[in-house]
């Protein structure tokens, strides 16, 4: 993987309400193929949860998503739930599964050995995450026997066996980061260590993507940067959401759902025209791949990959209802 020290001034990255035209840099992954898709599900807590993911499932593995994802708590509490829905999909289904496992909360012999039960489980794919540290560890240190950084787990995942791996980005820089440029060094640290793709924390302003884009690779970053889009349906949630990741919400976007909190037919059909409207641009930026964090639910990613023009085909294999 190349490795490039580039000079970019600290107040050229991320500078809000630049005059720059952004997304304008020669791109590698510029194709003019059709669009690919990827879901994000979470482990539900519940029954009557569980039995919607499937349903959500059955209702969206007929757009032959690229790969779809599992996520897991940062501190390990979904780990046996997400281990159930990660073994029934591949069970059950065609699908390319990628479970999500963090560092935090983990020592290094646990997360290896993970690894290792889902590669002899026919998993090829994992989403690598630091996560989120629990607030009593705020401040301290990880322990002796865990991973600083997600890049060391990322370059221990490669010597456990071929994994394709994807990783956290962020447009408007990690909460966490010193600064912007700091932010993709970091990611660019984790490519290094052998990452195939980012995928992005869910943003609303295109801008911040292609701006991010562009930063990439001025840094020498050359794997795909696949932006994470997330539906606007329940606003307050997406509003909780957004201030927990220091994800914008543009006044424009508060302004199309304000008064609606009773109005739950007109949100969902806001919700579709916002994400269809992102994609589209996106699109014409040259992005080819994105990852929708369905929340479990079908709908709205249906729209979505239906905007895109990916047609329903009919599942081979029994389904993850069987």
């Amino acid at each position: 993987m190349l490795a490039v020290n580039v000079n970019v001034p600290e107040k050229e990255l991320h500078t809000p309400g630049s005059s720059r035209h952004y997304g304008h840099l020669p791109l590698r992954g510029a194709r003019k193929s059709a669009p690919g898709i990827s879901f994000e599900f979470f482990p539900p807590a519940t029954e009557k949860g569980r039995d919607n993911l499937w349903q959500t499932i059955e209702q969206l593995k007929v757009l032959s998503p690229r790969m779809v994802s599992v996520t897991y708590g940062a501190d390990g509490s979904s780990r046996d739930n997400t281990y159930a829905i990660v073994k029934r999909l591949l069970d059950k289904t065609d699908l390319v599964v990628a479970p999500h496992i963090t560092c935090v909360g983990a020592s290094k012999a646990e997360l290896r050995e993970m690894a290792q039960q889902y590669w002899q489980d026919g998993v090829r794919h994992i989403v690598a995450l630091r996560g989120d540290k629990p607030k009593s560890t705020e401040g301290l240190p990880p322990a002796s026997d865990q991973y600083s950084y997600c890049s060391e787990f990322v370059e221990d995942l490669r010597k456990i066996a071929d994994f394709d791996i994807s990783v956290a980005a962020y447009p408007e820089t990690h909460p966490e980061a010193l600064s912007p440029a700091k932010d993709i060094e970091n990611l660019r640290r984790k490519f290094d260590a052998g990452a195939t793709r980012a995928i992005t924390q869910f943003f609303f302003n295109n801008e911040h993507f292609l701006r991010f884009r562009d930063h990439c690779a001025l840094f020498g970053i050359e794997g795909d940067i696949i932006p994470g889009v997330l539906p606007v349906e329940n606003f307050t949630q997406v509003q909780r959401f957004a201030t927990q990741c220091g994800t914008e919400i543009p006044v424009w976007l508060k302004e199309r759902f304000a008064g609606l909190e009773d109005d739950k037919h007109t949100r969902k059909l806001l919700a579709a025209a916002v994400a269809i409207e992102q994609v589209n641009d996106l699109r014409r930026h040259g992005v080819s791949q994105f990852h929708l964090y369905t929340l479990n639910r079908a709908d709205l990613s249906y729209a979505i990959g239906r905007s895109l023009g990916l047609k329903p085909t009919k599942e081979t294999r029994a389904g993850a209802s069987a």
